[in-house]
């Protein structure tokens, strides 16, 4: 019996496999393309490449999905598995497994925003380790002779400031040093005003403060750096930062909040 493929009408046309995993990646990236996805992290991975590697999965399916490292370093906090998300990406193959992937773009948690569950996370961490133990706060001087007050110069924060502090102490000396408050530049500006004070001023105190604001216009508050060199500095420090309401990184790592 004369074979299908050895017919000479026969119009069959035959793949590699490379051919067909193309042209399938072709259609996905094609017909469908962009997509937003509401899932469940699981089997999360972050290896050294800076890349992160998970599954997104519901009752009844998942997909592998891939967020490389440009845009990983957008991402306010880390995935974790369990954590239910939705995630904006380009849907394709990965030809070498033949699996077809998300790759993404952009994630965020359900429930709560990103800036909250990064400062949830960092709280924990820091805390972890030790930054917030009670038994690290420095005692600060009951009567205070000279005081560094790192903050904006033109701000309500520091206006308030002074009327306060000289209401309670007469006598005492205030030092400004200006930094910004907010913006991307703001945490290392504070960073080196404390390292600046403990180097140059001989000061009884520092204090910390601007006036309240949203979680995002006290991001410079929220960070890592901001938490060492507060419990690094040989001065007291007191944080003054946002409302009764707004607990900081500053507040939970200074001496007195």
């Amino acid at each position: 019996m004369e074979g299908v493929l050895s017919h000479p009408d026969s119009k069959i046309h035959i793949y590699t496999v490379s051919e067909l995993t193309e042209d399938i990646r072709s259609l996905l990236e094609e017909q469908i393309g962009i997509v937003w996805v509401e899932g469940e992290i699981s089997n999360f991975r972050a290896p050294s490449s800076g890349h992160y590697y998970m599954s997104i999965k519901d009752e009844g399916a998942q997909i592998r999905a891939v967020m490389f490292r440009p845009q990983v370093r957008y991402l306010r906090f880390m995935p974790e598995d369990g954590m239910k998300v939705v995630v904006h990406g380009r849907l394709s193959v990965y030809e070498p497994r033949g699996e077809y992937q998300l790759i993404l773009d952009y994630m965020e948690p359900i429930g709560i925003g990103a800036l909250a569950l990064a400062l949830e996370q960092l709280k924990k961490r820091l805390s972890d380790l030790g930054l917030f133990d009670p038994d690290k706060k420095r005692p600060l001087p009951r009567l205070p002779q000279k005081v560094a007050v790192i903050t904006s110069p033109t701000g309500a924060a520091i206006r308030d400031f002074l009327k306060v502090i000289h209401r309670r102490f007469a006598n005492i000396r205030v030092i400004v040093v200006p930094v910004r408050v907010q913006g991307e530049e703001a945490t290392g500006e504070i960073v080196d005003a404390l390292r600046f004070v403990n180097r140059n001023l001989n000061v009884d105190a520092i204090v910390i403060t601007r006036g309240g604001g949203s979680i995002e216009d006290l991001w410079p508050f929220n960070q890592e750096e901001i938490a060492y060199a507060i419990r690094e500095s040989n001065i007291p420090v007191v944080s003054a930062v946002g409302h009764e309401i707004d607990l900081t990184i500053s507040d939970l790592a200074a001496d007195l909040r």
